[in-house]
Parts: C-alpha cells; sequence; structure tokens
C-alpha cells in the first residue's frame, strides 16, 4: 500500500448514538460535525459560528457556561451591519434586533445542549489571534474592520494550556462525565507563508499534548497527521490547495468512526447511511411502479430501525 498510516492508539472512550455531541472551531468541525449530523447523532455544531483560534473558542464555552444574554453593548455596525466580535458572519443582520435573537436564541439552545454533552469534539485552526486595540480582546472574526483597529500576534504554548487547564477543571467541575476530544485542522492558513504556518500548527499541536497530559477526560485525535502523512497527495484537496477535498473529509471520517465507534454504534451507522441514500435518491420516473415499491421498502427501513432503537425516533422523520 502506497501511504504512510498513522497509527492511533485506542482510544479510551467510544462514542455512541446515545450521547451528545457538540464541536467547535474552525471548518474541520463542521465537516465532522456536519458527518455526525449527516447520520443522525445528537449533535451540535459552532454555535457561534467558525472560529479558527483557541482564545475565541475557550471564550464562547464560557459563554455558554455562563449561559449569558448578549444585550446592544455585544454588538456594534459597521457598513450598515450589526455584528459581533463573539460570533462569525453567519450571525450577521441589518436589523439589530434581528442580530441579537438570532444570538441569544442560538446561545439558549447551546447552552442547555451543553449540559448533557457527554463529548466535546474541539479543532484548533490557527494560534494566530487579532487582538482589538480599544478593549484589548481577542476577537473571533474581524468583520472586515480597519487592520489598524488590530494587534495580530501569535499565541504561545504556555498561553494556550493555561486557558484551557482552567477551562477544564470548570468544565468538569459542572459536567463531570464530559469528555473533550481535541485536533488540529488540516486547513492550511497560507497567508502567512508556508514557513509561519507550519510554526502555527506545531504550538497548537505542543499546547494539545501538554493539555492532555493534565487532563484524564482529554483526548487527541490526529485529523491534522492523517492529512499530511496517510494523504500526501494533492488529489486530496480542493481546488485551492489548501482545503481537503470531500474525499479526504471522507476518509479522515471513516478514520475517525473506526477510532471511536463501537461495532454496534458502526453497525448502526451503516444502517443508517443506507436509509440516507435510499431518502435522498431522486428517480427519473417518480411516478412507476418501481419507485412506489422503493419507497415502501425505504419506510420498511426506518420502521424497522426506529423498532430496534426507539430512542432515534425524534431525529428520524
Amino acid at each position: 500500500m502506497f501511504q504512510t498510516k498513522i497509527d492511533i492508539p485506542v482510544p479510551e472512550i467510544r462514542i455512541s448514538y446515545e450521547d451528545y455531541i457538540m464541536t467547535l472551531g474552525s471548518c474541520f468541525a463542521e465537516n465532522i460535525g456536519n458527518k455526525l449530523k449527516d447520520v443522525y447523532f445528537k449533535t451540535d455544531i459552532n454555535p457561534f459560528g467558525v472560529l479558527y483560534n483557541p482564545v475565541s473558542i475557550s471564550n464562547s464555552i464560557e459563554l455558554l457556561l455562563r449561559k449569558i444574554v448578549f444585550t446592544n453593548e455585544d454588538i456594534f455596525e459597521y457598513n450598515s451591519l450589526w455584528q459581533s466580535f463573539s460570533h462569525s458572519s453567519s450571525f450577521t443582520d441589518i436589523s439589530a434586533e434581528e442580530c441579537l435573537n438570532k444570538m441569544n436564541s442560538r446561545l439558549n439552545f447551546s447552552a442547555e445542549f451543553l449540559q448533557n454533552t457527554q463529548i466535546l469534539l474541539i479543532t484548533f485552526g490557527t494560534a494566530r489571534v487579532f487582538e482589538e486595540k480599544k478593549s484589548g480582546r481577542v476577537v473571533s472574526n474581524c468583520h472586515k474592520l480597519p487592520a489598524t483597529d488590530f494587534i495580530r500576534r501569535r499565541l504561545t504554548v504556555e498561553e494556550i494550556v493555561n486557558d484551557y487547564n482552567e477551562l477544564i477543571i470548570k468544565l468538569k467541575s459542572v459536567y463531570p462525565t464530559i469528555n473533550i476530544i481535541f485536533s488540529v485542522s488540516p486547513i492550511r492558513h497560507w497567508k502567512d507563508g508556508a514557513h509561519e504556518n507550519n510554526i502555527s500548527k506545531s504550538i497548537l499541536i505542543m499546547a494539545i499534548d501538554e493539555i492532555q497530559k493534565q487532563h484524564d477526560n482529554v483526548h487527541y485525535f490526529p485529523a491534522y497527521e492523517i492529512q499530511m502523512d496517510e494523504l500526501r497527495d494533492y488529489r486530496f484537496y480542493a481546488s485551492d490547495m489548501l482545503h481537503p477535498s470531500e474525499v479526504a473529509v471522507d476518509y479522515i471520517w471513516s478514520r475517525f468512526s473506526e477510532t471511536y465507534f463501537t461495532d454496534g454504534t458502526q453497525q448502526l451507522k451503516k444502517r443508517l447511511e443506507r436509509l440516507v441514500a435510499d431518502r435522498n435518491h431522486r428517480p427519473f420516473q417518480p411516478d412507476s411502479i418501481e419507485f412506489k415499491k422503493f419507497l415502501l421498502n425505504t419506510e420498511k427501513r426506518k420502521t424497522e430501525i426506529l423498532r430496534d432503537f426507539p430512542y432515534l425516533s425524534n431525529r428520524i422523520h
């Protein structure tokens, strides 16, 4: 086999369909989150939108723990749009009221979801942060404000470790059974060049390694290493040559599945993947007898799954 296989140690935890899973972080957190959601895992994906740096992710978890209510003081108007330094542009709106409604409704949902979460999947993208000069805070998104409003710098390993040591202690005191799976995004941050990207990724990997040593509920999934070493070919990249291709995401998802899912979970996932594929099927002749039979068989398959796993009834409609 023309491939360097990444050896992933047998994890101390397993993921089942009864677990609540929250994913936070970069685009890769969205990729894995959507893969989980597509096959009916209970998943909440990026409640503040896509986040890239460790500090913004940590700040977001703190906001969920505090269950704050966002007010007009937490948003600002720029180019006729209302937005927040704690959120991605997906929460931006022309109406301040609607912007706050989106932020608060999502926070309420995700704060409640976190109370039941067994698996927190965190993906770091870059060690580079933007600090607003006026407040000194690290922002999650600059929202195209002038670069002169910010100081751009690189986090240190110590900063990340200290921040997450405090956060994890707090999380574990509130939710004793929560497990955290860290990963580093395989997406390259190329604006600062190849050398800076490698330094940034190295800082993230070293910080996670140190955090993992200090907490028994912290685990590491090597998404970055799989992309760099197992998928060491440009056919595994999208057209920008920086993001993983769909094939690469599918492969990393398969490695994630075989690492964390029990045999029973894998078998159920396969049944649900078949159901999803059948339900997404678009026939050439929707009025044909053959397609009507196909629909009946699909419905029968769904009924059998719900008979065997009734707790899925509120996820499969």
